[in-house]
């Protein structure tokens, strides 16, 4: 059996513009619903937690360097640094977990 990748694209961006057309067209009036409002307010970053926090701790195939990236991003983020200094340092850590771990 064959797999044509453009069939495959083209159904991904039809389901992706269904998904953006259709609350468009069939929800003319504001929300007012106050826990509708908080529960979509929220969705966008629930799905970003949802599909990022599952490859943090996968990405390197060893869960220790993953736990240690994610408790020092965790802990520069809880101080308040910016996202590039969060990113550089977790980055740096896992590394050398990396490197200690392959010498224990």
């Amino acid at each position: 059996m064959k797999h044509d990748a453009w069939i495959y694209i083209a159904i991904m961006a039809l389901v992706t513009y269904l998904i953006r057309m259709l609350p468009l067209t069939l929800l003319r009036k504001e929300i007012k619903n106050k826990t509708l409002r908080s529960f979509l307010y929220y969705v966008p970053y629930v799905t970003l937690t949802v599909m990022t926090i599952p490859a943090i701790f996968t990405a390197t195939g060893d869960i220790r360097t993953g736990i240690a990236g994610f408790l020092c991003a965790f802990l520069l983020a809880w101080k308040k640094q910016s996202l590039p200094v969060v990113a550089f340092v977790s980055c740096v850590v896992v590394f050398l977990t990396d490197i200690l771990l392959t010498f224990l």
